[in-house]
Formats: structure tokens, C-alpha cells, sequence
């Protein structure tokens, strides 16, 4: 037997115990003949006595004992002696003093250290060793937290009457907004598979199947530009339910999210409860943004009527070309130097501003690059439209209201971070619906859907398709939090005609329609029922939840930002045979 305990169990209720524990050297401290081990298993860290007094041959393999040997230490739990007891370990009232020692494996000189989080190193280096950097305790600890959260939804929507059911990994490609990775075939040549983007045509047939609710933790994969909180494969929970309305859905999900959070997760915080439904067009007037951070205020303000007569030709301009003058207010931030300044007008330009007047009140008067253009009854009348004090910097934009609103939603964001108004214990999150049904391709000068091309539009705007497509709403809804998006879902088409009409909408001729939709459009004819759901993001979920600044610290085995495994070294080339075999051939 390699052990009788883990490390992180032992208590001082063991205490006179012989106990035998295996893991690995975290620490070791030598005090004139008396050597001390730290011994980490998963579960923890236990510290280990070693006396003079053991054999020595013992104490010669002890010697030569480091970091992340992996070792088997049999002897007897005791009570640290009194003021020796450390408050930092779960197990820091005892110590084993060793008995026996086995070496199961030595270990080479690391190629950094796992024991800490300081001095780390970069993180292509932590990913090509990514078995060591998931040794240390902050990375188990999310693969905890993250097994813990997948564990409490599906333990949750078991209860609901939900059941798992797996989807195929290779399937037709799905049109998401994204790149497919495609899979050639060696049975049919020149075809392939598609990894899917989401799970999207398949759960809508389970729903035509009769599963009525259906879930499943789903890998997802996308060949899109990566950032932060984007990666090559990802995981989400996919849910569909057949018989519901919107609000079903929605109920479902904030439920789901207002239990686990506190289960999981004790030290975070819920902003509200109920969350808040806010329409797509709300937020982008208020916030700048579709996914709103909510944790803080700096609401974007409208002040066009108050600069209406406005002299100042920056104002003027935006408003004789059908645009606004909006502001927001960033408290206690008129302390700014001018080269501060500058530099946040850089941030205001790369968000797609021109320039960024500002304005602040002061004992001496107003200051500020808009100053001087702003009279005394404009000043006045702001005071009565916005609320702002002497020490506060407003921030103008005065451009077309999809700028202006982009504009002060990034400088609102900068602003929180700087500031720190944000409490990063609060989950805030909200509900975005009432999405535009179509979104309007400058560059192809076609109508595309706003968010895929299976979401019911709300039935009441159906005459609209043809008329004003601009004008008709969707049955679609985004789960934010804290500034992101966490899910994504609708109702959907469930009827032939509809899904027909929005397919001819997308500009696909019915030969394309037949080969990408012919089998869904089928399955409608056999009596689909009304339904919808949505699949929300885990990544992003645990990223919050354990405060991390990527996902790619939440997940096992990630890609890099540039989509490589740096520990597999893939992706790779591969053997001329297997290529042949696939039917392919490189230029």
C-alpha cells in the first residue's frame, strides 16, 4: 500500500497514529541534524520530521532528497510542540515524524519552481512543462474549482429533469461566425468532416426527437482570432428545452448560476437577485458595450440637447452630420497630468475616437481641453443634466453614436481598471435581450444574423422581413458578467416556413439551403416543437471565479495565444503515408 492518508487529511485528531503518506517534495529545511520535508500530494501539504536517530541509510537517501522527489514517508502523527504550529497549513497543528522513507523517483533539476508563484516563468516555458505548472497550488485548485462546477450543473439539471446526452465530435461544418477546423475523410475522398462550433443543429433535433430537456458539458471548436478569454477548443454547457418561452430559459439558468455560485465559490458575491434584463440597445446607450461591466457606475450620458446651440466646432460638426455629444464622468480624476492626458486620448483614438475634450470644475474656474469652448449657461445646464463634482474629469464624444458609444465604453472600462472601482468579489450579472434579428454587412452590402441563422425572430416583426429587416427583433438573450459575455442562447425556429425565409434572407440559394440545411428543414416537417436554450461558457465562468487573468490558466492542457501546444509541439506535420492515405496533396 503506497499510502493509508493523503497529506491534506491529516489533523491533530490523528495525532499517535502511524500513518503512510506518498507524494512529492515541496519543501525541505535542514536545523543542525534535523531535516524537515514538506510532502504534497494533491489534497495538501503535510511537514515531515526527519531525526538523526534513523538508520543510516536512511539519512544518506535523505541527503540527497529535492524538490519533486516523489516519496513514501511511514511514521507516526504528532502534535507540533507548542509555538511551532503553523496557521497557514490545514495541517499545520501536526507533523509526521518519519519512520521509514522510500524514494518511488527522483526528479531532475527543475526548469523552474513549483512551490511559489513568484518568479515565475514565461508562459510558453510553464506550458511546455505545463505537467509541473499543474503541480503548483493555485493551478490544482482550479482544475478543483472547475471540477466542482461541472459536477453541481450536471448534479442540478439532473434534478430538473434534464438529461445528458453526447453529440458527435465530427460533423457538418455549422455556420457560428467562425472558421470550422475541418477533418478530411480517407473513405470518401475530397470531403470532410467539421469539428463542431457548437452543438447547435443537434440539439435542436434531440428537441424534435422528443427529448424535451436535454444537456451536455460540450467541446466546442472555433478557428477565430485568440485572446484572453478565447481558445482553439473550448467547453460549454449546452442546454435545450422543448415547450418554453424565453423567460423559462432564462429562469432556468439564473437559478443555476444563483445556487452554484455561493457553493462553489463562498467568497463571491451576487450584484442582484433577480439579475437585470436589460434591452441590446440600453446597454450600448449606457455602457458603450453589449456586455457590461456593472460592478461600477460612469454611465455614458447623452448631452446633445445641453450643447444643442454649442459654438465649439467639434460639438457642432458631429451634431449637423446626424451624431451626438455624449460624456462620462471618471471621479476624482481631474488630478491628471497633461501627459497623462495625452496618453489617454491615445487609448480614446484606438478605440476610434478623433480627439477627446475634457472638462473639469476647480476653484479657479473650469479647466480642461474643452474649457474654453464651453459657456457658463452650458456648464450650468450640464450640472442639471449630469452629476459631476470639483475633482471630477468628464470625458466627451462627439461623434456617430455607434463611435461615441464604442469611444466611452472602452474609457469607461480603462477607468475601472485604473481606478479600481471595481470589487472583483461581486459576480454582476445581468441578462441582454431584445437583440437586433439581422446585423447589416457594410462590406458585402448583405444582411447576415445577428446572432445564427436558427433564432426565432419575434413573431410580431415577421412582416418586416422584407420591408425594414433593420427593424425586426430576435427571441435571442446574452448571460453577462463583469464585463463578458458568459452564454449566448435563443429561442428558436422550430417551423419550415421560418427557417426557410431566413435562409433566402441570408442571400443562400435553395441548392445551398438543400446541401448545408436540407435535413433540418426535413425534421421541421415532422412536428418539431417550440424551443430554445443556450450554452453557457465554463472557461470564462471558472476564470472569474478563481480570479484569473486568461483562461488558459483554468484549463488543463491549453494552446498558447499564438493556438500552439508547446508541450506536444502540434500542431505538426505528419507522415507523407498519412497524407496520401487523406487524399491530400500540397502545392
Amino acid at each position: 500500500m503506497y499510502r493509508t492518508h493523503t497529506c491534506g487529511e491529516l489533523r491533530a485528531a490523528h495525532a499517535g497514529q502511524t500513518v503512510t503518506v506518498s507524494g512529492w517534495v515541496n519543501r525541505r529545511r535542514d536545523h543542525g541534524g534535523v531535516a524537515f520535508f514538506d510532502l504534497r500530494d494533491r489534497s495538501g501539504v503535510v511537514q515531515i520530521t526527519i531525526n538523526p536517530n534513523l538508520p543510516q541509510e536512511t539519512l544518506d537517501l535523505v541527503a540527497n532528497v529535492r524538490f519533486e522527489w516523489v516519496l513514501q514517508i511511514e511514521g507516526a502523527v504528532q502534535k507540533r510542540p507548542e509555538g511551532n504550529a503553523n496557521p497557514n497549513m490545514a495541517t499545520g497543528d501536526v507533523e509526521i515524524i518519519a519512520q521509514k522513507v522510500t524514494a518511488l523517483n527522483p526528479a531532475k533539476t527543475l526548469p523552474f519552481m513549483i512551490s511559489s508563484d513568484a518568479d515565475l516563468p514565461d508562459e510558453n516555458t510553464r506550458l511546455k512543462y505545463r505537467y509541473l505548472d499543474l503541480r503548483r497550488e493555485r493551478l490544482t485548485h482550479n482544475m478543483i474549482l472547475r471540477h466542482k462546477v461541472v459536477k453541481f450543473m450536471r448534479d442540478y439539471l439532473d434534478a430538473q429533469g434534464f438529461i445528458e446526452i453526447e453529440t458527435p465530435i465530427m460533423f457538418k461544418a455549422t455556420p457560428e461566425g467562425a472558421r470550422d477546423y475541418l477533418v478530411p475523410s480517407r473513405l470518401f475522398p475530397g470531403q470532410f468532416y467539421a469539428l463542431p462550433q457548437s452543438p447547435q443543429q443537434l440539439k435542436q433535433l434531440l428537441m424534435v426527437a422528443g427529448m424535451d430537456k436535454y444537456f451536455q458539458i460540450a467541446r466546442c471548436f472555433r478557428d477565430e482570432d485568440l485572446r484572453g478569454d478565447r481558445q482553439p477548443e473550448f467547453t460549454q454547457l449546452d442546454l435545450e428545452m422543448s415547450f418554453v418561452h424565453r423567460d423559462d430559459v432564462l429562469q432556468l439558468v439564473e437559478n443555476l448560476y444563483t445556487e452554484m455560485i455561493p457553493a462553489v465559490a463562498p467568497n463571491k458575491r451576487l450584484l442582484s437577485a433577480p439579475w437585470k434584463k436589460i434591452p441590446y440597445r440600453e446597454a450600448l446607450e449606457k455602457y458603450g458595450t453589449d456586455k457590461p461591466d456593472l460592478r461600477f457606475g460612469m454611465e455614458l450620458q447623452d448631452v446633445s440637447d445641453v450643447f444643442a446651440k454649442s459654438e465649439f466646432k467639434v460639438f457642432q460638426s458631429a451634431l449637423e452630420n446626424g451624431g451626438v455629444i455624449k460624456c462620462i464622468v471618471a471621479p476624482n480624476s481631474a488630478g491628471m497630468s497633461r501627459k497623462e492626458i495625452d496618453a489617454l486620448t491615445e487609448v480614446a483614438k484606438s478605440f476610434g475616437a478623433k480627439g477627446m475634450p475634457t472638462l473639469t470644475l476647480t476653484a479657479e474656474g473650469p479647466k480642461g481641453s474643452a474649457a474654453k469652448f464651453i459657456s457658463a449657461e452650458e456648464i450650468e445646464s450640464l450640472k442639471s443634466k449630469i452629476q459631476f463634482g470639483e475633482g471630477d474629469l468628464i470625458l466627451f464624444a462627439s461623434d456617430a453614436k455607434a463611435v461615441a458609444n464604442k469611444v466611452l465604453g472602452g474609457l469607461r472600462l480603462w477607468f475601472r481598471d485604473k481606478l479600481n472601482l471595481a470589487d472583483e468579489n461581486l459576480m454582476a450579472f445581468a441578462w441582454i435581450v431584445d437583440f437586433p434579428f439581422f446585423a447589416f454587412n457594410e462590406e458585402t452590402q448583405m444582411w447576415e444574423s445577428e446572432h445564427h441563422p436558427f433564432t426565432m425572430p419575434k413573431m410580431a416583426d415577421l412582416p418586416k422581413f422584407e420591408t425594414n429587416p433593420g427593424e425586426v427583433f430576435s427571441e435571442a438573450y446574452d448571460m453577462v458578467c463583469n464585463g463578458y459575455e458568459m452564454a449566448s442562447g435563443s429561442i428558436r425556429i422550430h417551423r419550415r416556413d421560418i427557417q426557410m425565409k431566413m435562409f433566402q434572407m441570408l442571400g443562400l440559394s435553395d441548392e445551398e439551403i438543400k446541401a448545408k440545411f436540407g435535413h433540418m428543414l426535413e425534421a421541421f416537417e415532422y412536428g418539431a416543437p417550440p424551443h430554445g436554450g443556450m450554452a453557457p461558457g465554463i472557461d470564462r465562468l471558472i476564470m472569474l471565479l478563481a480570479d484569473e487573468p486568461n483562461i488558459r490558466e483554468v484549463i488543463a492542457f491549453p494552446k498558447n495565444q499564438n493556438g500552439r501546444d508547446v508541450m506536444a509541439d502540434a500542431p505538426s506535420e505528419v507522415e507523407a503515408k498519412q497524407l496520401k492515405e487523406l487524399h491530400i496533396k500540397f502545392s
